[in-house]
């Protein structure tokens, strides 16, 4: 008897644990609907769609502001 319960009890508990895991993961796969395909070939750098994009076009535009700033503090 595992943690102080009879042995139905514990696997009714593991039986539920597991199927609200099952549960949980196919909630999550219907509302994030990952690409689950394998490419033939590897993508190249950039064409990956969990690159964080966002923070990308945020870093590239807070250099280009930088770049700007400099530019007019020179004239």
């Amino acid at each position: 008897m595992p943690a102080g319960v009879s042995w139905a009890r514990y696997v009714r508990m593991l039986g539920a644990s597991v199927l609200a895991m099952f549960a949980g993961a196919q909630a999550v796969h219907q509302y994030y609907l990952p690409d689950l395909s394998i490419p033939e070939t590897p993508p190249k750098p950039g064409e990956l769609k969990t690159e964080l994009q966002g923070y990308k076009i945020r870093q590239e535009a807070a250099a280009a502001l930088q770049k700007l700033k400099t530019e007019n503090n020179a004239d």
